[in-house]
């Protein structure tokens, strides 16, 4: 009888973390539905909420990140990493995985350092085109660093890295044939142009700010607006926008993104690396405004990749509530413009990195044995 191969799969923090990792554990389901997967987060983050929801069992490190704004909250910092690797640790040896998987953020760093002292073979999913500090130093034992965009060998050792793209949610870029049907599930005008406002999960006050103050321009341009504007933010705009109503379209969080990104003839977005992934399989025309509260700016860089290949623009945070949504009806109006974009972005896509990704996984598993250490 073969043996169950037992994987864990470390990370979150935010759903560009969550959504791959779960993606690849879904693939790996796919491909050996016998294999035993265990994930480790954060205590306290939304993967541990997230992973439970979608059907996998999660244990907690209490770990968190450096905090740049308050350096007397990283008074304990020192404490709880040394706490994390003794769990990581405790974790390891119960479970015995025949392989890891980081996928980035806190609980990644502790879980991966911890397999690499017991020999476990592990993978690094590098979701960004800007490797951060924990993931560089996690490198040099890895057996394989899967990467979304080129020129990962300034940061990686070039043997190990292996382009595979991010895993993206299928459910989520399924949009063939319907735009109808998602006009009607939002209610929209199928005579008007519609911009999608993306500000991730959280909601984005930058591009809150940019919609709002370009209402009067919005409607008066003969075109309506799907905002998601994030919980946090929802409340102080809601009444804010109900004279604009039908035309915009004011949601804290969208469940059916497959609907959103079929009403649309145009996406405002973020540029987090998952989103990016998942905007080059819609292959729709994209403006995008960069986050600045990111480490080592990486949203500017993922930014950049797309549009030095002509696959979207580009308008800086700073910049975005004087000149966004001037650029954005202009590019409305350019038929062929807008046509350009769309061909360039889906040239770019990637959309079967999660099960790339699984049999790299399997295969390191397969080579190793669950009796380390």
């Amino acid at each position: 009888m073969e043996r169950v191969v037992k994987i864990i799969i470390s990370g979150g923090g935010t759903g560009g973390h969550i959504f791959p990792a779960v993606s690849i554990a879904r693939a790996l389901k796919r491909l050996a539905p016998e294999c035993e997967i265990l994930f480790v987060g954060a205590n306290g983050r939304m993967e541990m909420e997230k992973v439970p929801a979608a059907g996998f069992e999660i244990v907690g490190l209490d770990i968190q990140g450096f905090d740049r704004a308050s350096l007397l909250k990283n008074a304990t910092l020192p404490l709880k990493l040394i706490k994390s690797l003794w769990k990581a640790d405790q974790i390891l040896r119960r479970f015995k995985p025949d392989v890891a998987v980081g996928v980035g953020g806190y609980a990644s760093g502790p879980l991966l350092f911890a397999a690499g002292r017991r020999n476990i073979p592990y993978l690094i999913q590098e979701q960004n085109s800007y490797a951060g500090v924990t993931n560089k130093k996690l490198s040099k034992k890895a057996a394989k660093i899967c990467v979304a965009f080129e020129k990962m060998d300034a940061f990686f050792p070039a043997n190990k890295i292996l382009f595979t793209g991010n895993p993206i949610r299928r459910d989520s870029v399924e949009i063939d044939g319907k735009r109808e049907q998602a006009l009607a599930h939002f209610g929209l005008d199928p005579e008007k142009k519609t911009i999608f406002i993306l500000g991730g999960s959280l909601g984005s006050a930058t591009l809150n700010k940019s919609v709002y103050g370009a209402l009067n321009d919005i409607c008066s341009s003969d075109i309506q607006v799907l905002w998601q504007c994030g919980n946090y933010y929802y409340e102080s705009y809601r009444e804010k926008t109900l004279p604009y109503q039908p035309q915009i379209q004011l949601h804290a969080f969208l469940q059916h993104m497959d609907m959103a990104y079929a009403a649309a003839d145009l996406i405002i977005s973020r540029s987090g690396a998952g989103t990016i992934s998942e905007l080059c399989a819609v292959g729709k025309p994209v403006v995008l405004v960069p986050s600045p509260n990111v480490a080592e700016d990486h949203q500017t860089i993922n930014a950049r990749a797309l549009t030095s290949k002509d696959a979207a623009l580009l308008v800086t945070d700073a910049k975005a509530e004087e000149e966004l949504f001037a650029k954005a009806i202009a590019l409305l109006n350019d038929e062929g413009r807008r046509a350009t974009l769309a061909t360039n972005i889906k040239k770019l896509a990637i959309v079967n990195a999660d099960e790339v990704i699984a049999r790299q996984v399997l295969d390191l598993a397969k080579g190793g044995s669950n009796e380390h250490g």
